[in-house]
């Protein structure tokens, strides 16, 4: 059995077809994924480690199905507004890769969340939530102050921080653990 036989057979193939074999850090951090545990990966540029925590966070959103509820399950923290606006784009493709392989798992939407997304945006994603928010600390916290971002948060399930590195060394990263706390607590 390997390690890519615990995701969804549609994910599985995806991810054979186009990558073929998990990197070590995949390997390695999918099992403690799936058992719930929290999880650093710490490894090289270009490892997979960014694919390691969403594949295994995409595989539970598709295996809800139809009964995919219109919540956000997956909050994605990235310490810039840049990489946050990538990483949407970035899994545009995989999402619809995925789907083509089956039509009948439920289509996934990724808003991103920063100081540049429109009021407009804001509102109605409260309103109707991604299923996975791309966001940064900054916008994180602001989401937590207010009554419609908390509602959106409360359901969250998985959280997903890129370049911890770049936080933790400031105020930054003070910052980014006191919104953790908060999150949890809803």
């Amino acid at each position: 059995m390997t390690v890519l036989s615990r995701f969804h057979p549609a994910v599985r193939e995806w991810f054979e077809s186009r990558l073929g074999e998990p990197s070590a850090p995949q390997r390695e951090g999918w099992p403690l994924i799936g058992e719930g545990r929290s999880v650093v990966i710490a490894a090289p540029t270009g490892s997979g480690k960014t694919l390691a925590g969403f594949l295994s966070a995409l595989d539970e959103l598709f295996r809800q199905g139809p009964t995919l509820p219109d919540e956000t399950q997956v909050v994605y923290v990235s310490p810039l507004r840049a990489l946050s606006n990538d990483v949407q784009e970035n899994l545009q493709g995989p999402l619809a890769q995925i789907r083509e392989k089956d039509p009948s798992l439920p289509e996934i939407r990724v808003l991103v969340r920063t100081g540049d997304t429109p009021a407009g945006e804001r509102t109605a994603m409260t309103k109707r939530p991604p299923h996975i928010l791309v966001t940064t600390p900054e916008s994180l916290y602001l989401l937590l102050t207010s009554q419609g971002g908390r509602a959106m948060l409360a359901t969250t399930k998985t959280v997903i921080i890129d370049e911890i590195h770049a936080l933790v060394r400031d105020k930054r990263g003070s910052h980014l653990a006191l919104s953790l706390e908060r999150l949890e607590a809803l």
